[in-house]
Order: structure tokens, then sequence, then C-alpha cells
């Protein structure tokens, strides 16, 4: 593997974990409504959710999108429309913060575990982190093609793990700084909805096509 594409999946795999998408909302929800180790029980759905992806990926999943076009088409337009509508229920007049708490029942941990798990196999973010910008960091000259996706791939999950296991250990921490300053809290709604909106209309305007590496 080539230093450039390890710093190139580090840097995507950053900006990826650090805006605001389904999975940030679901653990800093639930980190402040059931605590800490909650958060962490969910941090691992969403690992699962991840690895998931990835052997997907491995195994070819990328081929079929690259020769059913419009399926490819149909899930990135199908995640710009979430973000959008997380976006929409931010911004509106009266919408929430993610670090605002909300009144959620406690959950076993097995069911935490499930909702880290769907929530981030429903995360448009992650579809198309492995389905479309993954392949590209692959070069089929340099050995092994599965190898490298399973390295690429190990170097993101590992650092969204790092990241999300302090926004989750924060998240309480987080929410009391932004309960006892509104101006805070109602800036960091407008920006998180910003991003969400900004996001979402980069994804739906999208003209690039899956990517398959092959050996």
């Amino acid at each position: 593997m080539s230093l450039g594409a390890l710093a190139g999946i580090t840097l995507v795999a950053l900006g990826m974990v650090l805006t605001p998408g389904p999975n940030m909302v679901y653990l800093v929800s639930r980190s402040i409504t059931q605590g800490r180790r909650a958060g962490l029980v969910s941090l691992s759905g969403v690992a699962v959710g991840f690895l998931a992806y990835l052997g997907a990926t491995c195994l070819g999943l990328t081929a079929v999108f690259a020769l059913v076009p419009e399926a490819y088409v149909a899930i990135k337009l199908a995640g710009a429309g979430y973000l959008l509508y997380l976006a929409w229920k931010t911004l509106k007049p009266g919408g929430t913060s993610i670090f605002e708490p909300k009144a959620l029942k406690p959950d076993p941990p097995r069911k935490l575990f499930l909702m880290g798990l769907v929530t981030n196999l429903l995360n448009p973010k992650a579809a198309v982190m492995y389905m479309s910008l993954l392949p590209q960091f692959i070069d089929p000259s340099a050995g092994h093609v599965m190898a490298q996706s399973f390295l690429l791939g190990t170097v993101q999950i590992v650092i969204s793990m790092v990241v999300n296991t302090l926004i989750v250990l924060s998240a309480g921490a987080l929410a009391v700084f932004f309960g006892t300053r509104p101006t805070w809290l109602r800036f960091q709604r407008y920006v998180m909805g910003t991003v969400l909106g900004a996001f979402a209309v980069k994804l739906a305007a999208d003209r690039s096509r899956a990517v398959v590496a092959t050996p």
C-alpha cells in the first residue's frame, strides 16, 4: 500500500466521521439519555455495520452496482433524501440539537447493539464510503486487491471507532456545556443542519459511478 492511499483514506474517514449524520445523532442521544456504557454498546453495533459493508465490498458488491448503475443512483438519492430530512428536522422552527437531551426509553444491551447496527447499515455515508470511495484508493498493480480493500477498510474503521468513542465519552459534558449556553446550542444546531443539507446536495448532484477494482 502506498502512503498516498493510506493518507487519502485517513482524510476521507476523518471527514466522514466528523460530519454530523445518523451515527453521530444516535450515539450522542443514547449516551446523553442512558449513559456512556449504552453509547459504547451502541457503538459496537455501528462497528459491526462497518465490517458488514467492508465484507460485502470485498466480495464484489460494488460490481453489482457497476453493472446496475440505476440501483447505485437510487441508493445515493435515498441517502441524500434522508440527510435532507435530518437537516430539516434540525433547522426548522422548533428544531433540536443532537446535544439536547431527549426522552428516550432505556433499552437493554441487545437492543442497543441492534439499533447501532441498523443505524449504520442504513447510513448513506457508510454506503457511499464503501461502494464508491474505497475502491478509488486501490491500485491493482500494487498486489492483492482484496487484501488492499481489507487494509484500507480497517484503517477507516479504526479511525471511526476512535473518534466515535471520544464523542460517546464527551457527549454528556458537551450537553452540559451547550445546555448552559443557549446561544452556542443554537449556533451548533444551525451549523449541523447546514452541513447535513450541503452534504445531501453534494451527494444528490454527484454523477460518479461505483468503481470496481479488479486484480
